[in-house]
């Protein structure tokens, strides 16, 4: 580990233990043999169960003030995110598209809120870290697919990939396969690639400049968090429209 934060190092510090056991756990799993570990916990693990934690604690702050009567700032915001990831959702995927809204709207408040937590100082955004951004874009690609394979059956979603007429599908069916498999790369390596560099140019500028101008690169870089989950979410809706596009409109309401 080149550095460790102080959450991190106590997690380590503590909770050396139960890294090891899930760590393990996960091993065997996979097959693998794992060696305990002094300090288990990396940066991008931890960060990521920060971001959990006060995402819960946002949603349960923000639960027993929901009103219809007397909406507060708080509720206001999130009702202005809802409908805007409604509208988008929409646009994209189609007639139905409400039941997607969650998963969507989840992706895009974790990718948001990891992005942003670089601004703390002393923490780090799990984000810059491409093991987290692979992950995310796996779940991407599996929910699609999943939810093709499901709404429209095996047999139908599958002969998406062999195109429009019969004689075409050997030409087809590979460039189709490489395009789908491309999707999680560029989506990964797109989100890593903007916070990675996003982080790195905002540290150095506020070096050189001695904290004269600290508020510009900290607006800089919240800006392209945003921008970073929108798209992201952006691309899923828009691959989540290919793969539902056929179905029958009364199917996507169940």
């Amino acid at each position: 580990m080149e550095h460790e934060t102080w959450l991190t190092a106590l997690f380590n510090d503590h909770l050396a233990g139960l890294g090891n056991a899930i760590l393990s756990a996960v091993y065997s799993i996979l097959g693998v043999a794992y060696k305990t570990q002094a300090k288990p916990w990396e940066n991008f693990i931890v960060m990521q169960l920060l971001v959990a934690v006060i995402l819960m604690i946002v949603f349960a702050i923000l639960r027993p003030k929901l009103s219809m009567d007397k909406p507060g700032k708080m509720q206001h915001i999130f009702e202005m995110a809802y409908k805007f990831l409604h509208d988008q959702a929409h646009e994209n995927i189609g007639h139905g598209s409400s039941r997607f809204v969650p998963f969507v709207g989840s992706l895009f408040f974790f990718i948001l809120f990891c992005n942003l937590l670089g601004i703390i100082p002393t923490l780090e955004s799990p984000t810059m870290f491409y093991y987290v951004t692979a992950g995310l874009a796996s779940a991407s690609f599996l929910y699609y697919n999943y939810m093709g394979v499901k709404l429209q059956g095996p047999v139908k979603y599958g002969a998406h990939f062999l195109g429009p007429v019969w004689w075409l599908a050997p030409l087809m069916l590979p460039i189709e396969i490489i395009s789908h498999l491309a999707r999680p790369l560029s989506l990964a390596i797109r989100l890593f690639a903007n916070m990675f560099a996003g982080e790195q140019v905002t540290v150095v500028f506020i070096r050189l400049t001695l904290f004269a101008f600290p508020v510009i690169f900290m607006g800089l870089h919240v800006f392209v968090s945003f921008l970073q989950a929108y798209i992201f979410a952006l691309m899923t809706m828009i691959y989540l429209g290919g793969a539902v596009s056929h179905d029958h409109p009364a199917e996507l309401e169940h």
